[in-house]
């Protein structure tokens, strides 16, 4: 019967409950590392420290480069694309701030797990904690430049009103999205040593583009750069609300579709090779 179902190309029961195994596996490995979750949240906060240790700012060193490159640039791209200044530099800034995040995700990835090799390999731990940790990480890192933006409303008296509320979820689901395509890079990359250095050059032409440094409108009868970039819906749900407007309902239909194929992509990956990866590190 087992040669049968294999010839017919039909899964046997013992590859299906294979299967059923890897899925538990999986699932218990993600549960597993919410649990410890001080163990993550302070290997997060000693990589931030670690990068900056014996400097004077610390962490803050983030935000005073990324204050400098706010400021430079959104005067200088304010000024080549005739654009109000006290408009441009918030959309400039929170673009900025929201693309870095996701960027990070991305580029970071591909040593999720080849960077941790030495946990790996010496402490039996759920491989979900590297991934909440790096995920941690980030948000610290956008905790300390989320500053920039708060001094830029104080500078420009803007208030953005009760609808910056909504970035909250939004923020939510790009640390969702971020966390879960990480997870799955990490995985492909530690079988796969070039594909970070592909997703690094993949990742800059997307963030030219995406919407950052110039605004949407101005494609006039090009919009479809922006309704086919998922990026660009990404950065939206988070951008929109902070700078006082509501994002559309694309946006976030376009955000939930990526989720659920993001999901059972890391998913199918997760349960499939889970068991490979400290061979592979």
């Amino acid at each position: 019967m087992i040669q049968r179902n294999s010839i017919e190309g039909n899964p046997s029961n013992e590859q299906i409950e294979l299967g059923r195994r890897r899925r538990a596996s999986a699932w218990t490995d993600i549960v597993e590392g919410i649990a410890l979750w001080r163990l993550w949240f302070r290997l997060g906060w000693n990589d931030i420290l670690q990068r900056y240790r014996r400097s004077v700012l610390g962490p803050f060193w983030l935000t005073a480069s990324m204050a400098i490159m706010v400021v430079t640039l959104g005067v200088l791209y304010a000024e080549l694309f005739n654009q109000p200044i006290d408009d441009f530099l918030p959309f400039l800034c929170v673009g900025l701030l929201v693309w870095t995040l996701i960027a990070g995700y991305l580029t970071e990835g591909g040593t999720l797990f080849t960077g941790s090799e030495s946990y790996i390999k010496q402490i039996r731990l759920p491989f979900s904690i590297y991934v909440y940790r790096s995920s941690w990480a980030k948000l610290i890192v956008f905790a300390h430049n989320f500053v920039i933006y708060i001094g830029v409303l104080i500078y420009f008296q803007i208030w953005p009103g009760a609808v910056s509320l909504l970035a909250v979820p939004g923020l939510m689901l790009i640390v969702l999205n971020g966390t879960i395509a990480s997870l799955t890079i990490g995985i492909v990359s530690a079988r796969f040593r070039d594909i970070p250095q592909l997703i690094a050059s993949i990742v800059q032409i997307i963030f030219f583009l995406t919407p950052i440094f110039w605004k949407p409108e101005s494609l006039r009868g090009h919009a479809y750069i922006t309704d086919f970039n998922p990026f660009f819906h990404l950065l939206e749900i988070v951008r929109a609300p902070l700078l006082g407007n509501l994002p559309s309902a694309a946006n976030y239909f376009v955000v939930l579709f990526l989720t659920l194929i993001n999901v059972a992509i890391a998913s199918a990956f997760f349960s499939r090779f889970r068991s490979r990866i400290a061979y592979w590190v």
